[in-house]
């Protein structure tokens, strides 16, 4: 009897925002349940606008474009112009099925493009994808380390690492602490060494303190911008997303893309188009996240803890005192009932911070100001 042999290659690590079973029950013994904080998934309701589109949609019968179709490109080009001041062809944007996919997938891809390469850099503390994807592309995951203010340091970077980097990852504003990269720094930083440098931007409508920033302001040559409309539309479950930037480069993934088949669905295509083109939704938004961030900033604040408004995103991060994360995730839980992301779920270096999602409903807000005291 022939014999099943265990696979002896790469093991899935445990999924990095999976809240301790501990917390969880803590959380769950508070009057009223548990709220989850530790995650950004979306909770508001879907534009009008989007659920119109949705509804007269006839999409869904052929298979829609993998690169986008020309209203999905022709509405992203539109809002790039509006809404970041870019002035960016049609033909150099391409559609993805949200970012995640494609933050997890491009290693592969650029290490085809580039057989001699095998290293992705990416912030120290940010996103556990940007890491799983050099992984999951068997390359090497190479951290680059942040500022004081939480900021990538393009001058901590080796330049061994640099000379077999496939690409350098920014993300701004960042998750978890919602810091702005210099942005021109860094395209110009990719361009001297020939390093596409990817921004992750989803965040780029919750910008508090200064206008939008998109590494796509500073030219198209060597970068690639990465956008979805998950946050800004609450659209998480539509998966719709789109990449823009470097002709050769935004050229080959369209093409590679194709042959493997990702398709966003048709209907959820023009739902896309559609939310692209309406900013009055957004506005409504970001005026949500600034209120949910001020709020838990008091709730802290009633509880002796010090959060500050981030320069962008909706998360808090959260120094923990005495640096002891875990006890202050354990502290929430049992005080607040609050559900929050240890520091260490985004790198070794966020140890001593916990992130807190500005992701809840107005009325379980309500509830977690009454625990702290504040109704």
């Amino acid at each position: 009897m022939a014999m099943y042999l265990r696979p002896t290659g790469f093991v899935p690590p445990p999924y990095p925002f999976d809240v301790p079973p501990d917390v969880v029950e803590a959380a769950a013994a508070v009057q009223g349940g548990a709220i989850d904080l530790s995650r950004g998934v979306p909770c508001d309701p879907v534009p009008s606008v989007v659920a119109a589109a949705l509804a007269r949609s006839e999409s869904a019968r052929p298979y829609p474009p993998a690169i986008g179709t020309p209203e999905l490109l022709d509405a992203a080009a539109s809002w790039c112009d509006v809404r970041l001041g870019v002035s960016i062809e049609a033909s150099l944007i391409g559609a993805c099925i949200g970012t995640k996919e494609l933050v997890t997938g491009l290693p592969h891809l650029l290490r085809l493009r580039t057989p001699e390469r095998d290293t992705v850099l990416y912030p120290a503390v940010a996103y556990p994808s940007y890491e799983m994807g050099a992984v999951l592309a068997g390359c090497r995951a190479v951290p680059v380390p942040l500022d004081a203010n939480w900021r990538i340091d393009l001058s901590a970077i080796n330049e061994s690492d640099a000379h077999r980097a496939l690409c350098l990852w920014v993300n701004t504003p960042g998750n978890p602490a919602g810091a702005l990269d210099d942005l021109e720094a860094a395209a110009r930083w990719g361009r001297d060494r020939d390093i596409p440098v990817v921004s992750d931007e989803c965040y780029v409508e919750f910008t508090w303190h200064e206008p939008s920033r998109s590494i796509l302001q500073h030219g198209t040559e060597g970068v690639l911008a990465v956008h979805s409309l998950s946050k800004r539309s609450n659209l998480a479950g539509l998966r719709v997303g789109f990449y823009a930037g470097d002709p050769d480069l935004v050229q080959f993934l369209q093409e590679t893309r194709r042959h493997q088949g990702f398709l966003i669905p048709g209907p959820a295509q023009a739902a896309g188009a559609a939310a692209l083109r309406d900013q009055t939704h957004v506005d409504v938004q970001v005026e949500r996240y600034r209120q949910r961030l001020e709020s838990l900033i008091e709730v802290f604040a009633a509880k002796g803890l010090t959060a500050a408004m981030p320069e962008g995103g909706f998360y808090l991060w959260l120094a923990a005192p005495d640096g002891d994360d875990l006890a202050l995730v354990r502290r929430l839980a049992k005080e607040l009932g609050i559900l929050t992301s240890l520091g260490t779920t985004f790198g070794p270096g966020g140890a001593g911070y916990v992130r807190v999602a500005a992701v809840v409903p107005d009325d379980q807000l309500a509830v977690v100001r009454m625990r702290a005291g504040l109704l």
